[in-house]
Order: C-alpha cells, then structure tokens, then sequence
C-alpha cells in the first residue's frame, strides 16, 4: 500500500480511498497525498476539507480517480 501511496503522490493524482477509523466506522474519502512516511501519510481530505494524518494500515483500497469522473463532478 505504502508503494501504491507514493506512486499517487509522485504522479500529483486524486484517489478515493476507502478507510477504517481507529473506533472501526468506515468512510470513503477523496484525497489528494501530501507526504508518506513509515506508518502514516499526509493527504488534503476533499470529505472534510482539511489536511488529514492517515495510518497506512488502515487503508482498505485505493481507487485513482479518472479525468473523465473528475469533470463530472
């Protein structure tokens, strides 16, 4: 997951990533990741609208999101 993170990162892509909090709900969020570390990365959260400290653990998937879908929107 931790390669998956950096490869989106390095191409400046928006993913939705399906995610488990630590009190175990979970959300589908659109990111944009700022910065990966060991354990954690760094993403602009596009649900809450602020930078975000995710665990790489906790991410179910990773879905890149395609130019088409973003026009959309």
């Amino acid at each position: 997951m931790k390669g998956q993170l950096l490869k989106v990162m390095q191409r400046n892509q928006l993913v939705d990533m399906m995610y488990i909090a630590k009190n175990g709900e979970i959300t589908k969020r659109r990111i944009k990741v700022t910065k990966v570390s060991d354990d954690k990365f760094n993403a602009y959260c596009f649900l809450k609208h602020a930078n975000r400290v995710f665990c790489i653990d906790n991410v179910l998937a990773l879905v890149p999101v395609i130019r088409k879908e973003r026009e959309v929107i």
